[in-house]
């Protein structure tokens, strides 16, 4: 601990984000970092804390507290102070294999546990992680450094999210030979075509994956592994299987008028403004992208890929947005039942409800409001929506809470443009069919507690494919863990870590 009273010294200092008006005009990354110098003050203010919360990764009523790498975030911290930014960079890559997607999307479960958040604003982990992998670009610290030996076993990995780019990385530092299948045209799974360009710009990612290819992983895109390719073929050619392909089975709203036009599922609407994007040199042109410009829009579901509707549609001009969430709005502060360093479960605005209610004038959201109809207009395209308030009732069979409607509630609003951003329900089933592996009640493919080997042998699982939508830091641990159960079974041992 390089400064003992670094905390008292020093206030927190966040990156500068650009004004709403002025960053919808575009879809790059929207924060100016601090200097360098800026930053190392900010790693005087960990405490180097006796029992550091901020990378124990534990669960607490049920949700994580701490990050699930386990991050030695006290260390890395205390390196970026002193001016050693080459060992935080060795100390930060040791548990994290992708800093620069993490130190942009991760929603720093770190930062609600750390003990200085207990009474004064917490230590900018995040913010520092982001300065100490940039930094390591720039200094070519994160060059590539493929194995010296190679083992000669082959492994398949069939997704490259971020579960399956981990998987990736760990066997080919093992010297495995390893083949990553992608469906789509480019790699990169959730982190490409289901996180929008502000907050993470597809070139990073495209940097990282040069690094891999230089390191000996192979990537196939285009390859459908399950319909272009057969299960039996992928069996035949490797030793181990990995798959990894998410869950990409969106979560539908099942109501009267649904088959309308212009109702669409969020990763559709926020795919094919990356495409766009990315075919025409950062430039939307009309009919390459589902548009929501002059459009009415409305979005259903109020997490995080809500509010990248929400933010998208601000940037393609929408003439208004509104955000249905059913569950009441949260506390602004924590409650007295839910104490740190549980994570927070407060009212959260994000960046797109910023805009929209920098433009419109108020915040988008609409609590304990659900669609109960969708009315087309003559040519079959919606036009309005029935919504209803829902109250919390008890259910009479089951004794449990749940979210029904209040009656006589009902009311009607103009919309152009639907997005269903109710989260999802698994995996698609036609890769687990293909290599006969067996999915539980949520179709995630089914290990034994702990584990990643499936019901089939040499075949495993790793990611939202096996645990259900989740954070891609999760997806990342469950990546690392699943390397050292496939090296363990390859080799007969293994010296792979997962923290």
């Amino acid at each position: 601990m390089g400064k003992p009273t670094g905390f008292m010294d020093y206030k927190r200092e966040n990156k500068t984000a650009e004004e709403p008006k002025e960053r919808i005009r575009h879809f790059q990354e929207f924060h100016v970092p601090l200097s360098k110098e800026e930053q190392e003050i900010q790693g005087a203010r960990c405490m180097a804390c006796g029992v550091p919360f901020c990378q124990s990764g534990q669960m607490l009523n049920g949700m994580a507290s701490g990050c699930p790498l386990h991050n030695l975030v006290p260390e890395w911290n205390d390196l970026i102070y002193n001016g050693n930014w080459e060992e935080a960079y060795a100390r930060l890559r040791k548990t994290d294999n992708f800093p620069e997607f993490t130190g942009r999307v991760c929603p720093a479960l770190c930062e609600t546990a750390c003990t200085c958040g207990l009474h004064d604003d917490p230590v900018s982990i995040k913010e520092n992680e982001y300065s100490i992998i940039e930094n390591a670009y720039e200094k070519g610290y994160a060059r590539a450094c493929p194995p010296k030996v190679r083992t000669g076993k082959k492994v398949a990995v069939i997704g490259s999210g971020p579960a399956g780019l981990t998987v990736a990385d760990q066997l080919n530092s093992r010297g495995h030979l390893v083949t990553v299948f992608e469906r789509e045209d480019k790699v990169g799974g959730l982190l490409r075509y289901g996180i929008p360009n502000m907050k993470l710009e597809k070139q990073i990612i495209d940097r990282k994956i040069a690094v891999m290819e230089e390191e000996g992983i192979i990537f196939r895109t285009n390859c459908n592994v399950g319909k272009d390719i057969k299960a039996a073929e992928i069996l035949k050619d490797y030793d181990k299987v990995v798959l990894a392909c998410g869950a990409s089975n969106p979560r539908d709203i099942k109501v009267p008028g649904r088959e309308a036009e212009g109702i669409y599922f969020a990763v559709d609407f926020l795919k094919s403004t990356t495409k766009a994007l990315w075919a025409n040199q950062m430039e939307l042109k009309d009919g390459s992208y589902i548009s929501a410009e002059g459009k009415r829009v409305m979005v259903i579901g109020g997490g995080d890929t809500g509010n990248d509707c929400v933010g998208t549609s601000m940037r393609h001009g929408a003439k208004s947005v509104l955000q249905l969430e059913m569950m009441p709005k949260a506390p602004d502060k924590r409650a007295e039942n839910n104490p740190w360093p549980e994570w927070p479960r407060v009212c959260k605005t994000d960046y797109g409800q910023e805009e929209a209610a920098a433009v419109f004038g108020a915040d988008p959201r609409v609590y304990t409001t659900t669609v109960k109809e969708f009315i087309k207009n003559k040519k079959g395209a919606v036009c309005k929506a029935t919504l209803v308030k829902l109250e919390s009732k008890k259910d009479e069979k089951t004794g449990r809470m749940m979210m029904a409607e209040v009656p006589g509630s009902e009311y009607s609003v103009d919309v152009d443009l639907v997005l269903i951003a109710a989260g999802f329900l698994g995996s698609e089933s036609y890769v687990a069919k293909a290599f006969g592996v067996e999915v539980n009640e949520r179709t995630n493919v089914k290990t034994v507690p702990g584990e990643y080997e499936t019901n089939i042998k040499n075949i495993f699982a790793a990611g939202d494919m096996h645990r259900g939508q989740s954070l891609v830091v999760w997806a990342i641990r469950e990546g690392r863990e699943a390397a050292q159960q496939i090296d363990l079974s390859l080799m007969g041992y293994t010296n792979l870590s997962v923290q």
